[in-house]
């Protein structure tokens, strides 16, 4: 079982950069996948970046290509996702995911994803 909590969210100007942070509890945290994903008003939820398990591998939305970067710190069971260049549409709920330990590679399926946390809002004004 792996339980995630995000942080790090807020409001921001356009053009600013925001930090969130996903930290992760349970035995297999550093041999899991995992990925953010976040639903804006009135949208579905869309997947942003994902890593591998060991950090090596990352992929990403064409829209945050160049101004987002996926990270994680396995000595510590986090995974973070920084966020520059803001825009008013990267406006959303972000979410941290994980799925089952032991895959290779990266996921872009939410519905490969079996753990989620509760979301952090980010707000990016005009």
């Amino acid at each position: 079982q792996v339980q995630l909590v995000e942080s790090g969210g807020g409001l921001v100007q356009a053009g600013g950069s925001l930090r969130l942070s996903c930290a992760g509890s349970g035995p297999s945290f550093n041999m899991t996948p995992m990925a953010w994903f976040r639903r804006a008003p009135g949208k579905e939820r869309e997947i942003i970046a994902a890593i591998s398990w060991g950090g090596s591998s990352t992929s990403y939305h064409e829209s945050v290509k160049g101004r987002f970067t996926i990270s994680r710190d396995n000595a510590k069971n986090m995974m973070y996702l920084q966020m520059n260049s803001l825009k008013p549409e990267d406006t959303a709920v972000y979410y941290c995911a994980a799925t089952k330990p032991g895959l290779s590679g990266t996921f872009s399926s939410h519905s490969i994803y079996n753990y989620w946390g509760q979301g952090t809002q980010v707000t990016v004004s005009s």
